[in-house]
């Protein structure tokens, strides 16, 4: 049964930096890609970033390339996502899962969520 948890959300100020870390278990882990993905207030979730089961591909939607960075660690059953330069926008709910498609856009088994917030 798998199961998902995310954490190191937190608030910050317009270009800090937060990194999440999304904890696999009960299931072979380097089997599986997984995705961020966050709902902002008044928004529908969207896809941010996913990386393939080995790590060897990523992709990210537009808004956060060249902010954002996803990577795993397969030996720690933990996907991490690394933002940088963070924008008002970027506030929501993150949540990792795993990926519908390679598109990125829609996933299922969900973790419960950590909050970003990025305000002055």
């Amino acid at each position: 049964q798998l199961q998902l948890v995310e954490s190191g959300g937190g608030s910050v100020q317009p270009g800090g930096s937060l990194r999440l870390s999304c904890a696999a278990s009960g299931v072979t882990f380097d089997l599986y890609a997984i995705g961020w993905f966050r709902q902002a207030p008044g928004k529908e979730r969207e896809g941010v970033a996913c990386i393939s089961n080995r790590g060897d591909s990523t992709n990210y939607v537009d808004s956060v390339k060249g902010r954002f960075t996803i990577s795993r660690d397969n030996a720690k059953n933990t996907v991490y996502l690394q933002m940088n330069s963070l924008k008002p926008e970027d506030t929501a709910i993150y949540y990792c899962a795993l990926p519908d498609d390679s598109t990125c856009r829609t996933g299922d088994y969900w973790g419960q969520g950590t909050q970003v917030t990025v305000s002055s």
